[in-house]
């Protein structure tokens, strides 16, 4: 069961757990779940939107590419340590998350991504804008903080992913 909410209502849960890591869920020919520590509720061009950034060298980044929508699962207390330990440390490309979680997969009511019953606060959404970052317009301090230079000499920066908030509810 799914109980319909306004997401707006729980934008002070969300910015919580934001940084304690929430999951970003990705869904083509198989799922896919990654912590994600940064994020925006908000309105643009008069939609509701939820803002992703994901690493230009996640498999993540290559699902949300091809298919276009994503969901976000937040907790409503706490996070749970095994599931954040998994979807944030590995890679889908090299396991599944959802056995290797015990994750409960809940399906959609909109889009083709299932939300996740451990985390019961689901947004679903749809892609409309895509926006690289690009170097020289971030402070190099942000630069140093957040992006080390790879042995190659470059940067694994983020891409930012606007999401059209579709639905969002609450698995029960």
């Amino acid at each position: 069961m799914k109980q319909k909410v306004d997401v707006t209502d729980y934008a002070e849960l969300i910015t919580k757990m934001l940084p304690k890591g929430i999951l970003l869920n990705t869904m083509t020919d198989r799922f896919n779940s990654m912590v994600i520590g940064w994020g925006h509720l908000g309105t643009l061009w008069s939609i509701p939107t939820f803002v992703v950034y994901v690493r230009q060298s996640r498999f993540t980044k290559e699902m949300l590419d091809k298919s276009g929508e994503f969901t976000v699962s937040v907790p409503l207390e706490k996070v749970d340590p095994g599931i954040n330990r998994i979807c944030g440390t590995l890679s889908g490309r090299d396991i599944d998350k959802v056995k290797e979680t015990g994750i409960t997969l809940e399906d959609p009511e909109v889009n083709h991504t299932p939300g996740i019953r451990e985390y019961p606060l689901t947004i679903e959404c749809k892609v409309i804008y895509t926006q690289d970052q690009v170097i020289k317009d971030i402070p190099d301090d942000i630069v140093r903080g957040h992006y080390p230079m790879k042995p190659d000499g470059s940067y694994d920066f983020h891409t930012m992913y606007v999401g059209q908030i579709l639905d969002a509810y609450i698995i029960k």
